[in-house]
Formats: C-alpha cells, sequence, structure tokens
C-alpha cells in the first residue's frame, strides 16, 4: 500500500525546523481576539489555536493527542499562555463533545467543509485513475481537488482506499475493452509467443527486436520482422478509448515483461497487455521501415555526392583540355582577317579532335550545377529492391486530395518485376504533363531518355531513371507530411491529432491572452505589418551612427564583439570558492541530494504492485550512478560492494521509466530553483538549447555518421535556463534536424523555471519555427551565422530605406498569412493542448512543403525573422546577451560529458527506449550535482564574507555550478548511509 510519506498529504513532523514553527504556528492578534471571544477559558482557547494554525498548514484537524510536542508547545507559548498544556487539558480538548463545537467555530472561519459526498470523492479517483498509474499519483490528484474545493481532508487510509478502488476499476474496463473481444484463435495466436520449447528465446523477446544498422542484410531482415508483426495485429481490437497516458503505461509495462512472467499474470491482463504492446510494436515497426526507406535514400544520395565530388577531381584535366581549346578557337576567331581565314583559324584550333570535344563537353554538361543524379542512378540497381519492399510494407497514403502520388506508387509496384530499359507512361496509367509535373529539369534529362537520341515524344521514359525519381519523390514527401503511414506514430497523418475547431474557438479568447498575440486574422496582420514598416524605418535612421555593423557593396558585415573578460576579483573568488569546497565522492553526492529530496520515491514498480525493496535508496543511487555516469550495471557490481549486477538491471527495467526520470529531475531543477545564488546567473526567463553527438554502437539503427561532430552516434538535445540548470533532455538520431525540437521544451515544460525566450545555435534560423514560436507566445532569439545569406523582407513593395535598402530581397505576402491566420491558431492551440508536438508539426513544414498552411507558417516566419534581425544588427547588446546564453548550453555539454565518464563515453546500450532513459539518467545525475554545488557554494560565500573578504554581486554573476574539481569520479564506491552529511537549506542567502 501507499504511505503518507511517498505523496503529499500534509502532515507533521516529529522534530519541526524552528523557521517552520516562527513562519507558521504564531497566532495572530485577529487569531487570538477569535479565540478569546470563541472560547471561555484560556485552555480552550490554546487548543482551538492549536487546531487552527495546524489545520492553515494540513487542511484538517487532528487531535491534540496526535500533535507533536514541538508544535503544541510552540502555539501555546505564543498564545500568551505560560506553561505547556496537561495531558488532561489535551485529552478535555479532544473530548467529542469539545472537539465537536470547535471544529464546527474552525470550519467556519476557515470556510471549509467536511467531505460528506463520497460520491463525487470517488467520482474525482475514478477520473485520476484514467491518467494516473501508481496510487501515490491518483492520492495527490485527489488532495488538489480536495483543496480546490475548500474541502476538508479525510484521512489517508481513505484516500489511499479510494485510489486503490479506482484504479482497479479502470484496469478493470481497459482489461476487458481489450481482452474480451478476442477469439479462441487470436488467443492462440498471443499464447503462442510465450512459448520457448525447442528455442533459446521466445516469439514474445523477438517482437521487441529493433532494427540494426541498415547493411542490405539488416533491412530484409528487419522488413520480414515488420511484416510479421503486420500479420500478428491483423484482427486485434482498437486501442482508441484508452487515454494516451494510460496506452503508454500499459506499453512499458508490457515490454519490461518476459514471457515467463507474461504467463504469471492473469489472463485477461495478460491478454490486454499483449495486445497493446502488439499494437505498439506494430505503430513502431511501420515508423522504423519508413526510416529505414529514408536513411537508404540519403546513403544513396549522399555515395552520389561523393562520387560527383571525386569525378570532378578526377576529370580536372579534361577540363583544362576544353578550356585551352575554347581559348583558342576565342582567339582565332578574333583575328584581324577575313571570314573564311578566320574559320580556318577556328578549324586548326580544334584540329580532328572535334568528336573527341563534344562527347567531353557533353559529359561535362551533364553533371554540371552539382547534378549527382546520374551517380545516383548508377548504384540505384543494388538499392532498388530494398526500397520495393519498403513500400510495400509502409504503404503510404497521400494528405492531399490529389491522389498523384499513389498512382506513382503503383506503378512502382507494376513495374517490380520489370527489367526492360524503356516503358510507356499510358500504359501505367500516367500522363507526363498531369503526373509528372513536379519533376525537376535535371530529372527530366534523365528520365525522359527514351534511347533514340530523339525528341522525347512524353510517353516513354527509362524505366530505371523513373522509378529512382519517383523513389526520391517519396522520400521528399514522407519528411514534409505530404505522405502519411497509417497505423504510424511518427509519420501519420498530423490533421488528425489537431484539436477540432469548435475547441479552438473556445480556446482562442484566453490562448490569445496567455500567448501576447491577437486571435483576430485582420488585427493580426495589421499590427505585424505595423511593426515591422516602424522598425526598419527606425533601424534605418539609426544605422549611419551604428559602429558595429556596415554595408559594403550591398554586402551586410558585422563586427566581432569584444569578449567579455572575468574581471581579476571574479577569477580570484572562483578560486578561493574551489579551495574550500570540501572534497567529495560522486557517489556522496548523489547520496546527499537522494536524501535531501527523497528522490527515490518516483520509481515505483511498473505494474504497481506494493512490491516492497529492501533499501530502495540505496539501491536507487546506485542504479543512477551505474546510467548516469554510464559504467554499465557489470562494472557498477564489481565496484559498488554488496549488489549485483542483475540487481542493478532489475531495477532499471522494472521500475525506471523515462517518465519517472523526468519526474525526478522536475524536482531537482524546482530545489535548486528556490536559491538565491542562481538569480545572480539569470532571471529565469531565458533558455537557450543545444544539441551533443553522443558515440553509439555503429551497428545500431539510430546511430549515424554525422558531418558536422565526426563519428557515429545521436544527439543528445538539452535545455538550459540561464541560471544553468537544464530542465529539459532528449535525444534522437544524428541525421534528424536538431530545429524541429527547439520548441517541444519550452511547452512540455513542468518545471518551476518558465523561461519565455529561447536561444538556439544556426539551426533554429529556420523560417518555419520562427512562424510557430510566434503564435505559442515564445520569443525566439537564435546565433546567427551566416547572416549574408539570410534575407530580410519588407513590409510593403513600395517600403525604401536611405542606409538599409540594400538589405531587403523580398515582401511580405500579408495575404497569405491573413487567409491562413485560423488554421495557424488552430495548429498552436493544439501545441498547446498537448494535442499534437510542435516537433511533429516542424518535421513536416519544412522548406520542401509547399502546403498552402506550410507556406503560410514560412512567410509568417518572414516576418518575425526580419524584426529579429533587424534588432540583431542594431544593438551590439542583443548579440551579446545570445552568445553569452548559448555559451552556457555549450557550458552544460562540457559539464555533462564529465559526468558521463564511463566507457569512454560510449552509451553501451543498443535499445533505443534504454538509449533515451540513458540520456536521462545523465541529465539527472548533472542536475543533482548542479543542485549540490549551490548548497555549498552558498555555504562557502557566506564563510568567506563572514571572514571580511569582499564579495559583490557582480563578482558572483561569474561563477557557475559546473564545478567538478572537488568531486572524486575514480576510486573505492561506497554506498555509505551513515555518513554525516548537511540538509538542504534553500533559505540560505548570499547576502544577507
Amino acid at each position: 500500500m501507499a504511505t503518507v510519506e511517498e505523496t503529499a498529504y500534509p502532515r507533521l513532523l516529529p522534530e519541526p525546523r524552528p523557521r517552520e514553527l516562527n513562519d507558521h504556528y504564531i497566532p495572530s492578534d485577529d487569531e487570538k481576539a477569535w479565540a478569546k471571544k470563541s472560547a471561555n477559558s484560556a485552555t480552550k482557547r490554546v487548543a482551538l489555536l492549536v487546531l487552527l494554525k495546524c489545520a492553515q498548514r494540513l487542511g484538517f484537524f487532528p487531535r491534540l493527542k496526535d500533535v507533536p510536542r514541538p508544535y503544541l508547545d510552540h502555539v501555546t507559548l505564543a498564545s500568551d499562555f505560560k506553561r505547556p498544556l496537561t495531558g488532561d487539558e489535551i485529552r478535555m480538548a479532544d473530548d467529542g463533545g469539545v472537539r465537536h463545537r470547535n471544529l464546527n467555530l474552525l470550519r467556519k472561519r476557515l470556510d471549509i467543509r467536511p467531505l460528506d459526498d463520497e460520491d463525487w470523492m470517488i467520482e474525482r479517483a475514478a477520473t485520476a485513475a484514467l491518467t494516473q498509474h501508481h496510487l501515490t499519483d491518483i492520492i495527490n490528484v485527489l488532495l488538489e481537488e480536495l483543496i480546490h474545493y475548500q474541502y476538508e481532508l479525510p484521512g489517508f487510509t481513505t484516500l489511499e482506499r479510494m485510489a486503490r478502488r479506482a484504479r482497479e476499476k479502470v484496469e478493470t474496463l481497459h482489461y476487458g475493452s481489450l481482452a474480451d473481444p478476442l477469439s479462441s484463435q487470436l488467443r492462440k495466436k498471443i499464447d503462442a509467443l510465450f512459448e520457448t520449447a525447442g528455442s533459446s528465446t521466445s516469439a514474445w523477446n523477438a517482437l521487441k527486436q529493433e532494427p540494426k544498422r541498415p547493411t542490405n542484410n539488416a533491412v530484409r531482415d528487419y522488413l520480414d520482422h515488420v511484416r510479421q508483426v503486420q500479420q500478428l495485429s491483423v484482427g486485434l481490437p482498437a486501442v482508441a478509448d484508452i487515454p494516451v497516458s494510460k496506452l503508454k503505461h500499459y506499453r512499458v509495462l508490457a515490454r519490461a515483461q518476459n514471457a515467463t512472467e507474461m504467463l504469471e499474470l492473469v489472463p485477461r491482463k495478460r491478454y490486454a497487455l499483449a495486445v497493446t504492446f502488439i499494437r505498439s510494436c506494430h505503430a513502431r515497426a511501420l515508423d522504423d521501415a519508413a526510416d529505414l526507406y529514408i536513411r537508404l535514400h540519403d546513403r544513396l544520395r549522399s555515395s552520389a555526392e561523393r562520387r560527383l565530388r571525386q569525378y570532378q577531381i578526377e576529370r580536372a584535366k579534361a577540363i583544362d583540355l576544353l578550356v585551352e581549346r575554347f581559348h583558342g578557337t576565342l582567339k582565332a576567331y578574333q583575328t584581324d582577317a577575313s571570314a573564311v581565314k578566320r574559320l580556318q583559324a577556328i578549324e586548326n584550333s580544334i584540329g580532328s579532335d572535334a568528336a573527341m570535344l563534344l562527347e567531353l563537353c557533353e559529359e561535362h554538361l551533364a553533371f554540371s550545377g552539382s547534378n549527382y543524379l546520374p551517380f545516383m542512378l548508377n548504384r540505384y540497381p543494388g538499392f532498388r529492391s530494398l526500397f520495393l519492399n519498403c513500400l510495400e510494407v509502409i504503404k503510404p497514403k497521400s494528405t492531399n486530395e490529389n491522389q498523384g502520388m499513389e498512382k506513382l506508387i503503383e506503378a512502382l509496384h507494376r513495374l517490380r518485376h520489370s527489367r526492360i530499359e524503356h516503358v510507356s507512361l499510358s500504359e501505367l496509367g500516367l500522363n507526363a504533363k498531369a503526373d509528372l509535373g513536379w519533376m525537376s529539369n535535371a530529372w527530366r534529362q534523365l528520365v525522359f531518355d527514351d534511347g533514340t537520341g530523339l525528341p522525347s515524344t512524353g510517353d516513354i521514359v527509362h524505366r530505371k531513371a523513373f522509378e529512382l525519381s519517383v523513389i526520391s519523390r517519396i522520400r521528399e514527401d514522407l519528411g514534409n507530411g505530404d505522405l502519411f503511414i497509417q497505423s504510424g506514430e511518427k509519420y501519420d497523418d498530423y490533421r488528425e491529432q489537431l484539436a477540432d475547431m469548435d475547441t479552438v474557438e473556445n480556446e482562442l479568447p484566453e490562448y490569445g491572452e496567455m500567448a501576447g498575440i491577437d486571435v483576430d486574422a485582420v488585427e493580426a496582420v495589421a499590427r505585424l505589418r505595423t511593426e515591422l514598416a516602424e522598425l526598419a524605418t527606425e533601424v534605418d535612421k539609426r544605422f549611419k551612427h551604428n559602429t558595429h555593423a556596415s554595408i559594403v557593396d550591398g554586402n551586410l558585415s558585422l563586427r566581432n564583439l569584444k569578449k567579455t573578460m572575468q574581471p581579476a576579483a571574479a577569477e580570484k573568488l572562483d578560486m578561493m570558492i574551489r579551495d574550500r569546497l570540501l572534497p567529495v565522492s560522486i557517489l556522496d553526492v548523489l547520496i546527499d541530494v537522494e536524501r535531501w529530496l527523497n528522490l527515490h520515491r518516483h520509481f515505483k514498480h511498473l505494474a504497481g504492485t506494493d512490491t516492497r525493496i529492501e533499501d530502495l535508496p540505496k539501491r536507487f543511487v546506485t542504479s543512477l550512478f551505474c546510467y548516469g555516469c554510464n559504467l554499465g550495471a557489470v562494472q557498477t557490481s564489481r565496484s559498488v560492494k554488496g549488489i549485483s549486477r542483475r540487481q542493478i538491471s532489475w531495477l532499471n527495467l522494472k521500475y525506471v521509466t523515462e517518465e519517472s526520470l523526468d519526474k525526478a529531475t522536475v524536482e531537482v531543477t524546482n530545489a535548486f530553483a528556490k536559491y538565491d545564488l542562481p538569480e545572480y546567473w539569470g532571471s529565469g526567463k531565458t533558455a537557450s538549447a543545444d544539441g551533443m553527438k553522443w558515440d553509439l554502437y555503429e551497428q545500431n539503427a539510430v546511430s549515424e555518421y554525422h558531418i558536422r561532430y565526426g563519428g557515429y552516434g545521436g544527439i543528445g538535445y538539452y535545455h538550459v535556463s540561464d541560471r544553468y540548470i537544464a530542465f529539459f533532455s532528449r535525444f534522437f538520431p544524428c541525421g534528424a534536424y536538431e530545429g524541429v525540437y527547439l520548441l517541444d521544451a519550452m511547452v512540455e515544460n513542468e518545471s518551476d523555471l518558465k523561461p519565455d525566450t529561447i536561444h538556439g545555435d544556426t539551426h533554429a534560423q529556420n523560417l518555419a519555427i520562427f512562424g510557430i514560436s510566434h503564435l505559442l507566445g515564445i520569443r525566439l532569439m537564435p546565433r546567427i551565422r551566416g547572416i549574408k545569406k539570410l534575407n530580410f523582407y519588407r513590409p510593403s513593395a513600395g517600403a525604401k530605406y536611405k542606409h538599409i535598402d540594400d538589405l531587403f530581397t523580398g515582401t511580405i505576402n500579408w495575404k497569405l498569412i491573413q487567409a491562413h491566420y485560423k488554421e495557424m491558431l488552430r495548429v498552436a492551440v493544439s501545441i498547446k493542448l498537448g494535442k499534437i508536438t510542435a516537433s511533429t508539426i516542424l518535421r513536416r513544414f519544412g522548406n520542401k512543403n509547399q502546403s498552402r498552411l506550410a507556406m503560410a507558417f514560412r512567410e509568417l516566419g518572414k516576418v518575425i525573422r526580419t524584426k529579429f534581425l533587424l534588432r540583431f544588427i542594431d544593438n551590439p547588446d542583443f548579440r551579446k546577451l545570445i552568445s553569452a546564453a548559448t555559451n552556457k548550453s555549450e557550458a552544460f555539454n562540457n559539464f555533462i560529458q564529465w559526468v558521463f565518464f564511463g566507457s569512454e563515453g560510449i552509451i553501451q546500450e543498443n535499445v533505443a527506449h534504454e538509449q533515451r532513459k540513458m540520456i536521462k539518467y545523465s541529465h539527472l545525475v548533472a542536475n543533482m550535482i548542479c543542485l549540490y554545488n549551490v548548497q555549498h557554494m552558498t555555504r562557502v560565500i557566506r564563510e568567506l564574507r563572514a571572514e571580511g573578504v569582499e564579495v559583490t554581486a557582480d563578482m558572483v554573476g561569474f561563477l557557475s555550478p559546473y564545478r567538478t574539481w572537488h568531486i572524486n569520479r575514480f576510486g573505492d564506491y561506497v554506498v555509505d548511509y551513515d555518513r554525516p552529511w548537511d540538509p538542504m537549506d534553500w533559505t540560505l542567502k548570499v547576502f544577507d
């Protein structure tokens, strides 16, 4: 059963801190006067005041005999009663008649009422159980509801009983809806998954298979796995009626069970968990197949680009020959002679090599303009079957009313067994003009080569070139959302996730006020147009006095900012703090913070059972050290006495999820935010985001070679507050565009730090990101590199500027923004309501998406980015602010690398969800170290000031919690809970 300590249920401590007593348990003069008026004796007045002060903090009225003496005596003395209450006086106050009268007086005074409608409470518990699974979480929801409606809190056992019944009722309903519709044949098929006879592993474990690095053999094997999952999912009941959070929990629970454990479950639960997991595997497998398709295409394209560069180097001599002959031809043409003699001179220059020179010219023109397509075509046969197999599995559908791409995909399937060189479009049911209008000139030159050397009729096409052009288009459309995969998750039809328009209309007034934007399209466009025009005019007027920016030959040039140097006094303070901080083991740091916050309470058995682990705090700290520092279970069991590899792995599998790690990280972040010291580092209103490559095993599907970072790996993406603490983390493949994940953290952030401004690296310059961030009420201020390549846009075609006119290359299409403004607001509201993520939208609204809505978002982005760029060139302090913020992200990246020191920094896990957990583990450890450092830095600074050392706010502002000098990562590791430790005290001030 759940315990009081694991919930937010208020309680009185046996030994309260003096600060708590002084802050909350001293009656005011008004309360004393009320007690005097309400009771006819001093002891009754004291009893009344004790219950009053307790109820103000607890939300219920304890019996006086249950109130610890420190509280009782403190209120008694503060009530001008000269002595402690005796045992008889306490018993008398707890007497039925006296207590009943006192409670009536207190309820009237506090305006709270007893819970006399249990049905109301049962209904709230059932609602909470629809989204929460653990009893403690359901109880916490009930507590919030009771306090909100001003009910007196019932006893904890009452709440625990209601929560348990509500959870059992919801689970019975869900398990029944999934298991009961199963036919006997489907049940046999599911039961067969758990059989291991004659095999070293069960089909249930094989179901958890994930794709390896996309070699040809690995892709074929995985596509076979996808087909098996598809067959297994046929006929299973739908899961749409089960809340997403509950479904996610059931999936995680099923994944954590092996075949033997599944067989031990009651049949209804076993079948229900199996259905949710098979459905999840089906969706994931479809997404994986689409990812494999995209990566195969990108690998083919990258290979072609490399071959083109190699070809250009190899053909340098041929190009030199062509230039030499052309030079001679021009000189011959320009001789001062008759036409006949000039023609003779030209013939002499060319000689007998005309045919060879013409062939070289045609070959060069075929690859001009970085045209790598012919090289893709050369290698295409080795990829052909893999592409067609992927398409057969994922079955892409069009999101547009125009079903042209589906016709082209059908044509690919019809050509699967064809080996002829040229095919007729009309025989495939296609028309060049109607169905291939999207094709670029480079593709057309390859596709409409009918082999005759004569102008193409438009019906005969080169089969391989046609297939590859369509395959490339499918890759593009999957990325921008013009194609979707039914039953997938990552590549599903995003439109189905958007809130309906009735919901949007109801939300808009409040949403507009919250986001600080106009919700009326006409008013929004008018305001944006005016703001852009006025800002451009103001910047133009100041530009002649701008010493940090200039325009030379139409090109913008910005002077480098002077680096802010740490003052000598601040550097000296930093060294003094370093010398004063006591040496400590990294394991002891984790133990101390775990003691401060009891973080282990966030980690409960996935099944929601009452399984008790002896010394759970110690086991939790050991697992946190193991995975957060990347030692691995084997090495940790060797280094930490008293715990085995299996115990560590079991706890990670059965107790730890990404969600529980996030909750623990939020609690650490909130504790950090309570301290005074971080306020000298930033306001808490801005944050920066940056990615860092983590090394992975090359054979993993997520692992990909990254050009910018070098090597194979995935990206850990972190959002760091201007107070240095990271409040969000996620993990994704190297091939993903970092910018699409920029806004997720700002919307999903559950910590007490609520930044409204986000800084990013150059990946955040994207127009769609600017557009969506504006509608979400988020200020986007990225680091700008290559500003010469970024376009400024005029508010109107007639807008001209005296000094900065050369910067503007286009005009805003206000009509497009206004026409689609309501649709854009629908997307923004859906993101805020949690219906869809910002990254889901941004993945689809890239520059290649030509839908009207995507174009409208980019057009809005032009407005917002132009305003930002104008401020960027106008004010050097603006640039300094951005640089300082992004520097903090880079410092955090270095810090978390130090934390993740085991196994040479290579993530050991080869399963995607475990890799994501590793990033969350290390993030949590990093934040725990930051919290530990802030506590002890504050104490050291106070000690230095008490000794007469001069410390100023400016000096403190140069400090950072990323301190590692005093922390020992190596040596013997002992989980010692008997070691003396200082309690957390966030009330300490740097300057009294």
